[in-house]
């Protein structure tokens, strides 16, 4: 019983920690309204320097390269940097058998 009591409230502390840190996180449109200094609805690269981002990853996050980031454009670059969202650049795949040995060449009759 006391194995069960411990085992529940590890559960419940690490899907709490989780919980948190889901609750600080704002949505991609809270960092928007956020960063939006001028009011279109969209974050210049000015506003994303403003905001303290590095300029150089502006690009990486406006997808269209129009210039401007929209809240789907956050939101897809916040989805790739989550754990398991693909955030990490692909890795061939470990190769699932050894090569195939080359043919033995005959032994010559000398």
């Amino acid at each position: 019983m006391r194995t069960l009591i411990l085992a529940a409230a590890a559960a419940l502390a690490v899907t709490g920690v989780a919980g948190v840190a889901a609750a600080q996180m704002p949505s991609p449109a809270d960092i928007v309204k956020a960063w939006d200094k001028d009011g279109d609805g969209t974050i210049s690269k000015d506003e994303w320097v403003a905001a303290g981002r590095p300029a150089e990853r502006f690009d990486l996050v406006d997808t269209n390269h129009d210039g401007k980031i929209t809240v789907e454009e956050l939101a897809a670059a916040m989805a790739r940097m989550r754990p398991g969202g693909g955030g990490q650049p692909a890795q061939p795949a470990p190769p699932t058998s050894p090569p195939p040995a080359p043919p033995a060449t005959p032994a010559s009759p000398h």
